[in-house]
């Protein structure tokens, strides 16, 4: 019956999520206030015509928390869904085939920011709740918590959880905002990275100088921002940060060789990325550097002059980004308080360096022998008919650990978008295959949740 629910619907629910994609929600820049409030205003009433109740748009400090649900038996289990609504920016905007908020259909992907990250995936879980619904086959009730400001650390979302922790109150949180090895293997995602984010800003002199007058005698912030940065990193992939790796877990050899065993082509790899090698810390596979392992990476670097032509100066600032991707047991606190005292230490006196923290989140590892991983594994065969790879992943979701520490509940992550989706990136898509996949599994999970449960 669900089925040939989605079979029939699948052009109304694909033409839905196009129109969502339509909306620039991005969070970082204020330019796109309104639109972020238009796209939570828009999922509030997708939300409500879908069978939810109690649906309310709830305002924050920031951008708007959508709730809603369907309690239709107390006895039965709740799962609580959380998806985003915000996107990354799209610049570089030269870089996109087409353009990055007017979606097109290509090779049976749909290409538009926010396809993969996370529009598509969290509104696969509306369209399965409406599905549900209309076949009256809800197998658990329900709770919807759907947010704006993921991409910019969810500054407001903790206040908000905290102060409706009974509203918010269930038996597992419920995730699609991760990914799967490939189409043919089904894939749950068993840990997260944290997060330290920082930006650097390294100053010399009070103006941009004639570099033909002072080069040479004055330092070039560009020059020393770069060695600084260098310096972070030593012969062998290794982080130089004194104490960085205090307390990163010690992953043992059963998973390791878990990791070993999954599906992967380090040539089709490289190939995917149009790269002659890999490049990591020594020691450790392609996989596990980017799953077990701790990394930092500039994420944009600026300063002097970058327009046409030539303009001969000693720049003034310069000013780089840099996340760190962090294990368990390493707190991003801790971490960004270490990565400050260490860059603020290997400046030179010839210049002067500022740290400003921005958001953070932590690690997270969830089990695989509870009642609703075992209940994902099952969904999962049902509709692909193989057994689930449990891995890591090597991207921050800090709401997991927030569900945890405040609800005291667990998080399954059923994600189906795929690492060459290219999130954060341009060009951007998410498969018709894993759009239409993704609602006809979740809806399996609540059977199989609620079966488990009794």
């Amino acid at each position: 019956m669900q089925k040939q629910y989605l079979d029939a619907n699948k052009d109304k629910f694909l033409n839905e999520l196009l129109e969502l994609l339509k909306i620039p929600s991005v969070s970082a820049d204020p330019a796109y206030a309104k639109d972020v409030h238009k796209a939570a205003a828009w999922i509030a009433e997708k939300l409500n015509s879908a069978g939810a109740d109690n649906v309310s748009v709830n305002e924050t400090a920031g951008y708007p928390i959508i709730y809603g649900d369907k309690i239709f038996d107390e006895k039965l289990p709740t799962i609580l869904v959380y998806g985003h609504y915000d996107v990354q920016p799209a610049d570089p905007i030269e870089l996109w085939d087409s353009p990055p908020f007017e979606p097109v259909i290509k090779d049976e992907k749909i290409y538009a920011r926010g396809a993969s990250d996370d529009k598509g995936q969290m509104y696969m879980h509306i369209k399965a709740f409406e599905m549900m619904m209309e076949t009256d086959t809800l197998a658990c009730n329900v709770k919807f918590l759907i947010e704006g400001e993921e991409e910019v650390g969810s500054a407001n979302l903790e206040t908000f959880v905290r102060a409706n922790t009974e509203k918010l109150a269930c038996d597992i949180v419920l995730v699609s905002d991760t990914g799967m090895i490939a189409n043919d293997v089904p894939t749950i995602t068993t840990g997260i990275r944290g997060m330290s984010y920082v930006e650097v800003e390294v100053s010399g002199p009070n103006r941009d100088l004639h570099s033909g007058m002072y080069g040479g005698a004055v330092a070039n912030p560009l020059n020393i921002l770069s060695k600084m940065i260098a310096s972070l990193h030593n012969e062998k992939g290794e982080i130089t940060i004194p104490g960085f790796y205090d307390n990163v877990e010690d992953v043992s050899a059963e998973e390791r060789a878990k990791i070993a065993a999954a599906p992967f082509s380090l040539t089709e790899y490289k190939d995917h990325l149009d790269i002659n090698a890999v490049y990591g810390e020594d020691g450790f596979s392609t996989l596990e550097r980017v799953s077990i392992r701790p990394t930092l990476d500039v994420n944009g670097m600026w300063g002097g002059y970058i327009g046409d032509g030539a303009k001969t100066v000693l720049p003034s600032k310069a000013n780089a980004k840099i996340s760190m991707r962090l294990v368990p047991n390493q707190n991003p606190e801790r971490i960004t308080k270490l990565f400050q005292t260490h860059f603020e230490s290997i400046a030179p006196e010839s210049v002067k360096v500022h740290v400003t923290p921005h958001h953070g989140g932590e690690p997270a590892v969830t089990p695989t022998d509870s009642i609703a991983y075992k209940a994902a594994e099952k969904a999962l065969f049902d509709t692909f008919g193989k057994k689930a790879i449990p891995l890591r992943c090597g991207g921050s979701i800090p709401i997991v650990t927030l569900f945890e520490k405040v609800l005291g509940r667990k998080t399954v992550l059923m994600g189906f978008g795929l690492d060459s989706d290219a999130i954060h990136s341009p060009n951007e898509h998410y498969g018709l295959f894993n759009y239409y996949k993704g609602i006809e599994t979740i809806p399996y999970f609540y059977k199989h949740f609620a079966e488990l449960s009794s």
